[in-house]
């Protein structure tokens, strides 16, 4: 029961500021947010736009080095009511694949990809969210959460602070998740390898082969340029590191073991609760990520918005709003992601005939970059594309 329902005339936010005799009240946040990245930053933007009261808790100093690719679909625009290219460091609109560094094939990107270095377009995030009134504590761990009927308790190395409701955003290596009472998803293995300079070809690359169950790409920023491994399905070797090295290598980098960056991927694996009493997991907390592209960020910012719409909503006395974030979720979502898990069991079970029926077509660029924009749907094309693979299929081949 809120303060208002009890008939008291005021809200507990309102109750923050309210000055008693003798009496020392600590504020209550409508929202803690508990990470920085592009879910948390989101979540506190359209939070705090609406007028609620939000503080975000990050362990880092901002702005601060993130390991990811920083692949970004544009459309995340539709989300945000102001100008997100100032945090973009390029825009790509080639690809060029290659099986094992050979068969090349290159195609044009339909619509320009949105490459990002995630140290500049988490803080804008941020930024953006504070001019709008959201707070931030960085440099700031927390150590413990306790819910108290009806608020969230945050404790920190430094402090103890409150709030009516709690986000989850610290990713898929936080611990969150585990301390909400929620099953953590298994992680698959990924690193990456950030090499100085400008990528004069300015193309993404996809390299199939290299890597049992998975893939490498590298992103192309204006000064720079990750590379990326990461396994997708069961069966990886128990560490990346001897590939992704060995492949920096052979296309003429050299790169010190400890220029790897680990970066766990929590992979979509089936509908899920996401909400539990005044609280809801984001982003990679929430294991959004595309099991067939390992897209993350985009998802990551989709659960924001509604992580969002529905404390808003919850603040606003619906009683069912967190439950129906994560119906939005898994609807809007994972359904989708179910069929994308499909085409990827098929793809890594059969690699070289997807390669070769697959990839290498100029219409499988341009199925996915309508993917990765949301103007299709896996649903719409992986029976068909299954259907080919498995039909295509030869002993000896795959």
């Amino acid at each position: 029961m809120t303060p208002s329902s009890r008939g008291w005339g005021f809200s507990r936010s309102q109750l923050n500021y309210q000055k008693l005799p003798g009496i020392k009240l600590e504020k209550m946040f409508d929202c803690i947010i508990v990470g920085a990245g592009p879910a948390g930053g989101t979540a506190a933007y359209h939070l705090a736009q609406k007028g609620r009261s939000v503080l975000v808790i990050e362990k880092e100093s901002l702005p601060r080095n993130k390991a990811c690719g920083g692949g970004v679909s544009p459309a995340i625009a539709q989300w945000f009511d102001f100008d997100l290219t100032p945090a973009v460091s390029l825009l790509v609109n080639k690809i060029r694949y290659t099986w094992k560094l050979e068969d090349p094939v290159e195609a044009n990107w339909p619509t320009p990809m949105w490459m990002v270095k995630r140290d500049v377009f988490d803080h804008f995030l941020i930024q953006t969210a504070q001019a709008q009134g959201a707070e931030l504590k960085e440099k700031t761990e927390v150590t413990g959460i306790e819910f108290k009927s009806d608020y969230w308790e945050v404790k920190t190395n430094t402090e103890s602070v409150t709030g009516r409701y709690l986000i989850a955003a610290d990713g898929a290596n936080g611990p969150m998740t585990k301390w909400l009472g929620f099953k953590e998803s298994k992680k698959r293995q990924s690193m990456v390898f950030e090499a100085a300079g400008n990528d004069s070809n300015q193309k993404v690359h996809l390299e199939f082969g290299s890597v049992k169950n998975g893939k490498i790409w590298s992103f192309p920023k204006a000064d720079s340029y990750s590379i990326n491994i990461a396994t997708f399905r069961g069966g990886e070797p128990k560490n990346l590191s001897p590939d992704l090295m060995e492949y920096a290598q052979k296309i003429g980098l050299t790169v010190n073991q400890n220029q790897l960056l680990e970066h766990p991927i929590s992979l979509w694996d089936g509908n899920k609760n996401l909400h539990t009493e005044n609280a809801l997991l984001v982003g990679d907390a929430a294991s959004l990520s595309d099991p067939l592209s390992a897209e993350g960020i985009r998802p990551s910012i989709f659960s924001g918005v509604k992580a969002a719409e529905a404390i808003d909503h919850a603040l606003g006395g619906d009683g069912d709003a967190l439950k129906k974030y994560t119906q939005v979720i898994n609807e809007e979502w994972g359904a989708d992601m179910v069929w994308a898990g499909r085409l990827a069991g098929a793809f890594y079970r059969f690699p070289k005939v997807a390669y070769k029926v697959g990839v290498k077509l100029p219409a499988a660029t341009e199925v996915m970059s309508q993917i990765l924009c949301g103007e299709l749907r896996y649903a719409d094309v992986a029976n068909r594309a299954i259907k080919k693979l498995s039909g295509s299929f030869l002993p000896g081949r795959g």
